[in-house]
C-alpha cells in the first residue's frame, strides 16, 4: 500500500497569468520561474502552477474557474507583520486575525483575496 507524503504542487486557474504571477511574487514573496510557456511560483518545497481558462495544459480540472481556490499558506513572522504589510499594499483583510484549526493544531490566520478573488489564508502556528 502506498502512502501520501505531502502536496507537491497545486494549479490555480487565473484570468491573466502575468498579472497573477507578479502578485504572487510581490505580495507572497514567491520565486517565479518560467518553464517553457508555464509559470511556476515556488515557496518552501512546493509550487503553484498558473493556468488560464479554459486550461491550456491538459489534463486539467474538469471545470477550471478563476476565483475557485481556497488555500492556506503557513508563514514565518508575526500576525502584526502580515497585517501591516497587507495594509501597505492596499490589500483588504476579509477576516482576521482569527484562531482556526489547521493540519498541525490551532493556528492564527488572516484572510484576503488574490487578483482573481481566490481566498488566501496566511496562518501562523504558536512557537
Amino acid at each position: 500500500m502506498f502512502k501520501i507524503l505531502g502536496i507537491d504542487h497545486i494549479v490555480i486557474t487565473v484570468k491573466n497569468i502575468e498579472n497573477s504571477v507578479l502578485w504572487y511574487q510581490e505580495i507572497l514573496g514567491m520565486k517565479i520561474v518560467k518553464n517553457g510557456t508555464r509559470y511556476e511560483a515556488y515557496f518552501g518545497k512546493q509550487k503553484i502552477n498558473f493556468h488560464s481558462y479554459p486550461g491550456e495544459f491538459q489534463p486539467a480540472s474538469d471545470k477550471p474557474t478563476e476565483g475557485s481556490v481556497d488555500i492556506c499558506l503557513e508563514f514565518d513572522g508575526t500576525i502584526d507583520e502580515v497585517i501591516h504589510f497587507l495594509e501597505t499594499k492596499d490589500i483588504t483583510i476579509i477576516e482576521g486575525p482569527v484562531q482556526r484549526a489547521g493540519a498541525k493544531g490551532m493556528m492564527n490566520s488572516v484572510y484576503f483575496r488574490d487578483p482573481d478573488k481566490n481566498l488566501i489564508e496566511l496562518c501562523l502556528y504558536p512557537k
